[in-house]
């Protein structure tokens, strides 16, 4: 259709006219409002930054003679960034003596990592860096998928907070009226 009639059309439903395709021939332009194509272009571009997964490397430092407990709680550390969905690079520093047996730090890494291997995979194996031997653990599962999962049973746990606020509201109006 001739410019001028689109240009009277998109005034006549108080729309803008806007060109999709210019290298086309005949140029290809719409009728729409432009001010909310773009808003919404807008929030589109702003869920997709949020859904938008950073990679993150955590780091837990263990020493080759850990007491049976500090080890359980370093793993809940690592079993919670795995889940988390970020990778855990573990080193074990060697002090002294130590040094000469590189074979205890090794034997933990492969307990620590047979330990948490149902949420993650080894990624780099063991190798000793001077006084260090470091490991990196991968998750199983993407850092946006953990993120869902996190939001997910968020929800999940205010709706559950939420119906039973509303049943202890309902159980206190009771006596009330007996």
């Amino acid at each position: 259709m001739p410019l001028a009639k689109a240009l009277e059309l998109a005034q006549e439903y108080d729309l803008d006219l806007v060109e999709v395709a210019a290298n086309a021939r005949p140029p290809v332009c719409k009728l729409m409002d432009y001010g909310k194509f773009k808003y919404e272009s807008a929030m589109k571009a702003r869920e997709a930054r949020k859904n938008q997964a950073h990679t993150v490397i955590k780091e837990m430092k263990l020493r080759p003679k850990i007491d049976p407990h500090d080890y359980d709680t370093k793993k809940g550390h690592v079993v919670r960034f795995l889940k988390q969905g970020d990778k855990v690079k573990i080193t074990i520093m060697f002090r002294g003596r130590e040094q000469s047996r590189p074979e205890l730090g090794f034997r933990l890494l492969q307990r620590l990592a047979d330990d948490v291997s149902d949420l993650g995979f080894v990624e780099s194996n063991p190798k000793q860096d001077g006084r260090n031997m470091i490991m990196v653990l991968g998750p199983h599962k993407k850092k946006t998928e953990a993120m869902a999962e996190a939001r997910e049973a968020q929800a999940a746990r205010k709706a559950e907070r939420q119906q039973g606020s509303a049943s202890a509201e309902e159980s206190a109006e009771e006596p009330a009226e007996a």
